[in-house]
């Protein structure tokens, strides 16, 4: 099929914006049916979070994969391959009859996403390789990112009331069978990258290393971080990770990620802020969704709705960002809209087991909302900056994996806090006690990224200024 010059571009746009929709609202869809799903199919407290982590598991740990894969087999075919994955293991999971059967369908759905996101992402980047068009281009897939993320709480908490908990399986079905007709239609990039295969054994080497890190992290709540099942399950961690790197260095294959793609301080110092960010993020939706549930005693479908400030705020921060970034350094953005979520996150903190929708969730998350907003597209702008043309799906990769891990790790570490915090009794008191805490380490975890990009990205001038530069660490610094 042929498309002329002109279509292609927004086609790619269409069918990028859909597939980030689609994978962010999985991310989230699920939080308001965890309940439910615990009941339905007899999940213990900690046993639940699995659904969560397994899906960002796979995704985060095989992402890298699937950016090499996308750079090395084609942009499009590999997103066409994700998808009809991820369509298939969500209706499996729609039919689920045991826990195992539901963690099994969020391990394969991550591995369809891991295949799909960096090959969405990487299309994006070709297509819209520099200036104002760029802008606009990662504007809206921000905003995307953001509505499916925010709207996945809303459409889970619909379907988990008037349809059953199967449905927030379901529910992606009919979406991944259109993002599969408009890729299909999308321009298909850049010709694939010359080179070996991929490499499988390091991909197999960092999943199972992440794995068990969580793994180990999650049972903290029966084992202490000093007993010897703790220490056991970290040191393989350790050493799964310290063969990963040691597998990059020396393979005959091509390596998942080329380390030296890390002296790139947009790179570093981009996806070390977004793995900070997830990880806050991750954990405030599964806070507040129990909060408002098991606390305040909101319905699955209310609970749902009361999520919609945020989204419309992360939608409006996105908007705002996409203004101000054809002035303002991304570095700017990232400091402003990471301050400005961490003060959401604090407001949070103050939750109690006697507060109300109005005084205790409306105003955080407008205020979370829009300063995440301001955070997505910069991140996304500054993490591929710099980066060979033929390298950008292993960026894109890397930036969704840090993200995902990120999420992974502070829901794991961050839950078993909270859990730690509560206790064994179940009261609203002790329950509260626990989000807040978790909450309000989130905010820690923002100022953490803030830093992070004060003291390793570097100052450059605005988007206008900077555009035709090939690496930004060239840039002189500016104040």
């Amino acid at each position: 099929m042929t498309h002329s010059p002109t279509a292609r571009p927004g086609r790619t746009l269409t069918a990028v914006a859909v597939v980030q929709f689609m994978v962010s609202l999985d991310l989230s869809v699920v939080n308001v049916g965890l309940p439910q799903i615990a009941a339905g199919l007899g999940f213990s407290a900690v046993g639940l979070t699995w659904v969560i982590h397994a899906y960002a598991l796979t995704f985060g740990g095989l992402l890298l994969l699937g950016g090499k894969a996308a750079d090395r087999y084609g942009r499009r075919r590999v997103l066409l391959l994700g998808l009809t994955l991820f369509g298939l293991a969500s209706l499996f999971g729609g039919f689920a009859q045991e826990p195992g059967h539901l963690v099994a369908a969020r391990a394969a759905q991550g591995i369809g996403a891991a295949a799909l996101a960096p090959a969405a992402l990487a299309l994006l980047t070709a297509t819209f390789p520099a200036g104002r068009a760029r802008i606009r281009a990662y504007g809206v897939w921000s905003a995307m990112n953001a509505a499916g993320g925010a709207l996945g709480v809303l459409i889970g908490g619909l379907l988990t009331e008037y349809a059953g908990w199967r449905w927030v399986m379901f529910v992606n079905v009919p979406m991944a069978a259109c993002a599969l007709a408009l890729t299909w239609r999308a321009d298909p990039g850049p010709p694939p990258a010359p080179g070996g295969r991929p490499d499988v054994l390091g991909a197999v080497l960092a999943t199972a290393g992440m794995t068990l890190l969580v793994f180990g992290i999650v049972r903290t709540d029966h084992y202490s971080w000093t007993s010897p099942v703790t220490l056991t399950t970290l040191g393989v961690t350790a050493a799964l990770l310290a063969s990963f790197l040691h597998v990059e260095r020396t393979t005959a294959r091509e390596p998942l990620i080329r380390l030296g793609l890390f002296a790139n301080r947009s790179v570093a110092g981009a996806n070390a802020y977004n793995l900070l960010v997830g990880a806050a993020m991750a954990s405030a939706f599964y806070f507040v969704s129990l909060y408002l549930q098991r606390v305040l005693g909101t319905g699955p479908a209310l609970t749902g709705v009361t999520f919609l400030p945020f989204a419309l705020g992360v939608v409006a921060g996105s908007v705002l960002a996409v203004k101000l970034g054809y002035r303002l350094a991304a570095r700017t953005l990232l400091v402003a809209g990471g301050l400005l979520t961490a003060t959401g996150f604090v407001w949070f903190g103050l939750i109690s087991p006697d507060g109300t929708f109005t005084t205790d969730v409306l105003g955080p998350s407008i205020v979370a909302g829009v300063g995440f907003g301001l955070c997505l597209a910069p991140v996304v702008s500054t993490a591929t900056a710099g980066v060979a043309p033929h390298e950008t799906g292993t960026a894109s990769g890397l930036l969704n994996s840090s993200r995902q891990i990120g999420a992974s790790l502070g829901l794991a570490a961050l839950g078993t806090v909270a859990h730690n915090r509560t206790g064994q009794t179940a009261t609203p008191e002790a329950l509260s006690d626990g989000y807040a805490l978790g909450l309000t380490l989130g905010a820690a975890l923002l100022v953490a990224a803030v830093l992070i990009a004060l003291t390793v990205l570097r100052r450059t001038g605005p988007p206008a200024q900077a555009e035709h530069t090939a690496d930004p660490d060239l840039l002189p610094a500016r104040d």
